[in-house]
């Protein structure tokens, strides 16, 4: 997941405890979810695309922080 911010990313995952909630959580729904398209645990179809859902949210609010993060970098440079 974005790698064109490989580095900024591991940076925020150690300095900003928001961002590491964040990163944390949608990899554990990440693995939740292949789980359940696996059929190691059941889940309805409408479960899973709730789970989805909440992942994508959770990706877009890591994408703003990376963006601003970057943004940031660049002013300061």
């Amino acid at each position: 997941m974005f790698p064109e911010y490989r580095d900024l990313i591991t940076e925020l995952k150690r300095a900003d405890r928001h961002f590491l909630q964040l990163f944390d959580r949608h990899n554990e729904l990440d693995q939740r979810i292949k789980n359940y398209e696996t059929h190691l645990e059941h889940r309805t179809h409408e479960e899973i695309e709730t789970l989805k859902k909440e992942k994508l949210h959770l990706k877009d609010q890591l994408h703003a922080v990376l963006q601003r993060a970057a943004a940031q970098s660049r002013t300061s440079a």
